[in-house]
């Protein structure tokens, strides 16, 4: 059910600060992670008060603890983990074409992996903004060689497919996730087949398709309704059979998103918590990174990427979706160090 109250926790702390604030009763975890927070806003009805932690009313007290308890693995090594991302497709915004010859595509993922990555996400579609549709067959003559020989090299695979004839072909070939940028809405059999499989299944938040998308970039509070849209998600993937605990959901920056809804997405990304769901967290190379950091090019967004990937791990296990593997897993080294 949608939920009509959200918690926010705001006023984040790290390290020594955040371990005494708890241990005080001045502050709660964020997710059961190392992060506290000492502040939150409590929403309803369109309204926001922030109260200190101490002072959350008793019936409160429940969203309290959604937002304060850890979030189950998913079936996914504990985190933070770090997804490479490969394109095996002519028309990708960053590196399409680059990998669709299939042992090229191949080598790439190996080399993903040796450079760091916990897992590598195969996608045979582009879903950027205008991209031509790809059929389910031929999405599957795309990816399928990869993910088998992936799995066959002992790569922990992930497909990124909107398509149950897909979903079901790399889940036989040993694929250990499910991502799905329309939320398991796009075909009406995905939820069905994820179910079976038992294996994990990321839900994105988008509107409309990514042919339409950009024509539903309006909200009122974009981070709140991306959480309350979300929770319907995962309420009809859990009637559909998909268990709760091996869900996750990801924000979907860059999807039915201007520039802004995605910069105040990822400074809020702690209201997530509420989902009590592992989040998996995509800004890599994207077109809103470019605009701010002044980097016209994909490739020359690395730094800018990584430094719009890491708010995503205040919140403990998150999966982060890259393009460049060796960066970010340095990144993710030092920032789990301050985190402490």
């Amino acid at each position: 059910m949608t939920p009509a109250r959200l918690i926010e926790p705001l006023a984040l702390l790290t390290g020594a600060a955040a371990i005494e604030a708890v241990s005080s009763g001045q502050a709660c975890p964020l997710a059961g992670g190392p992060a506290a927070f000492a502040l939150c806003a409590l929403i309803e009805d369109g309204d926001r008060v922030p109260v200190p932690v101490s002072a959350v009313p008793p019936a409160w007290h429940a969203e309290l603890t959604a937002v304060s308890s850890p979030v189950a693995d998913a079936g996914l090594p504990p985190g933070p983990l770090v997804m490479g991302i490969l394109n095996v497709t002519p028309d990708s915004f960053s590196d399409g074409g680059r990998y669709l010859d299939a042992d090229a595509a191949i080598r790439a993922g190996l080399a993903m992996r040796e450079a760091g990555a916990d897992l590598v996400d195969v996608g045979g579609e582009s879903t950027r903004p205008g991209a031509t549709p790809v059929s389910g067959p031929e999405e599957v003559a795309r990816v399928l060689p990869v993910v088998r020989a992936l799995v066959a090299a002992g790569v922990s695979v992930s497909v990124d497919t909107r398509n149950a004839v897909t979903m079901r072909a790399v889940l036989d070939a040993g694929a250990a996730l499910i991502n799905d940028v329309s939320a398991l809405t796009h075909d009406r059999e995905a939820a069905a087949v994820v179910a079976a499989s038992g294996r994990p299944v990321a839900l994105m938040h988008m509107r409309g398709t990514p042919a339409t998308m950009n024509d539903h970039a309006r909200y009122a509070d974009v981070a709140v309704e991306v959480v309350r849209e979300l929770s319907a998600r995962i309420d009809d993937a859990v009637a559909a059979g998909v268990r709760r605990d091996r869900i996750l959901v990801d924000p979907g920056i860059g999807f039915a998103k201007t520039t802004a809804h995605n910069l105040d997405v990822l400074r809020r990304l702690a209201v997530m918590a509420n989902l009590g769901c592992r989040m998996l967290l995509g800004v890599s190379r994207k077109r809103f990174v470019g605009e701010i950091s002044g980097a016209a090019a994909p490739r020359d967004r690395v730094a800018a990427s990584v430094a719009s990937a890491l708010p995503g791990l205040m919140l403990p296990g998150t999966i982060l979706r890259v393009h460049d593997v060796a960066e970010t897993r340095q990144a993710v080294r030092m920032t789990q160090a301050m985190l402490g």
